[in-house]
């Protein structure tokens, strides 16, 4: 993990990090695929990876990373990928849910809006997305071809978002 990063600038990208949860990857039983596709996209979107880490499928590891991040200002958005589903060790939205200040419920419903034109199985997916204190948290599904679709659904809207969070935009609301 990198070091604390001042907050991104006016013309400085926005600075993200990613937490892939999954125990067989966490063992090294599996080669994590999501986490790198994630940066990828990331930057290609612009944005700074900040930070990439692999834990396993622990709700308690999963707080105190998403605490850390957000409450020492490392990331302006954390893009978590795995524990989405219906595995009784799945547990990242409880994580994220957990350590809340807010709720965002239209990304992880526009993402399953979006999905169920491809897979029905998307109806499954218990994503959430919530906001601690100045940073936007988003779950992403575990699978690399479920991220691509995800996270190119929704990365246009993700700036936006971000300006208003972070005080770099003025609010949305038209005359």
């Amino acid at each position: 993990m990198s070091s604390s990063m001042p907050p991104a600038g006016q013309n400085q990208p926005y600075r993200a990090a990613v937490i892939v949860a999954s125990d067989a990857g966490a063992r090294g039983e599996r080669t994590d695929e999501s986490g790198p596709l994630i940066r990828e996209m990331l930057e290609a979107a612009g944005f700074q990876v900040a930070s990439y880490i692999l834990l396993p499928d622990d709700q308690g590891l999963l707080e105190l990373e998403l605490c850390r991040i957000c409450d020492k200002n490392l990331a302006d958005i954390i893009l978590t990928s795995g524990g989405t589903g219906f595995s009784p060790r799945d547990c990242m939205p409880e994580a994220t849910l957990s350590v809340a200040d807010r709720l965002v419920p239209g990304i992880p419903e526009a993402m399953r809006m979006q999905s169920m034109g491809l897979t029905k199985r998307s109806m499954l997916s218990r994503a959430a997305a919530a906001i601690r204190g100045r940073t936007l948290i988003i779950n992403l599904p575990g699978s690399p071809k479920a991220v691509r679709e995800n996270l190119g659904y929704i990365a246009e809207i993700l700036p936006h978002g971000l300006d208003i969070l972070t005080g770099r935009g003025r609010e949305c609301a038209q005359p």
